[in-house]
């Protein structure tokens, strides 16, 4: 919900609706809260409440350099580390990019975004460096829902994938690495251009 900006950039989050909404206990709220106030994702005040954090479109430089260097290091390692399984999901999501025509869902666009770069920070088998950029893509994330009404073409910006996931495919680490380097800065570069 923070994430899709479901719960608006700056506004106080209510554990009750909350409890309401979601159905859970008032403890699994407050865990959950804890766990997103220290993914930066929550803020924190005593006495006044819990907000979600708002959205610095001037961190973007920031968020990119870290991903620029921890993105491209897992397109790398998963190249190099994929199992025969994980291959098989790599060209199960080849097809899906294949298959996208004319003017496709941007929810099933941001759907699929999502699971590329969770399946390729799966094949790191690096779990450190996996939740780290969990992390880091959810508030990516956040700053491409605020831009989604103003991006021209997401297709464009989910096919680039498609080089990407190839060289994982392929085994090719150094291909890998240079197609994430091209995305992310790509990312940077749409997100600039539109905000």
């Amino acid at each position: 919900m923070i994430v899709s900006l479901q719960l608006v950039p700056g506004s106080l989050i209510s554990e009750s609706e909350l409890m309401e909404n979601l159905g859970i206990g008032r403890t699994p709220i407050r865990e959950a809260l804890r766990t997103l106030s220290s993914e930066k994702l929550v803020d924190v005040f005593p006495r006044r409440g819990m907000f979600v954090t708002s959205i610095d479109v001037q961190n973007l430089s920031a968020l990119s350099e870290v991903r620029a260097v921890l993105e491209i290091k897992a397109a790398g390692l998963a190249a190099a580390r994929s199992t025969t399984s994980e291959k098989k999901i790599t060209v199960e999501l080849i097809s899906e990019i294949d298959s996208i025509k004319g003017e496709p869902d941007m929810g099933k666009l941001i759907q699929l975004d999502q699971r590329i770069h969770r399946h390729i920070y799966q094949c790191t088998h690096n779990s450190f460096l996996e939740s780290s950029l969990e992390q880091y893509y959810a508030h990516a994330l956040r700053i491409w829902f605020l831009a989604l009404d103003r991006v021209e073409d997401l297709t464009e910006a989910v096919k680039e994938h498609r080089a990407l996931l190839l060289a994982i495919r392929d085994g090719d680490a150094p291909a890998a690495a240079k197609a994430m380097r091209e995305h992310v800065e790509g990312f940077e570069s749409t997100i600039r251009k539109n905000l």
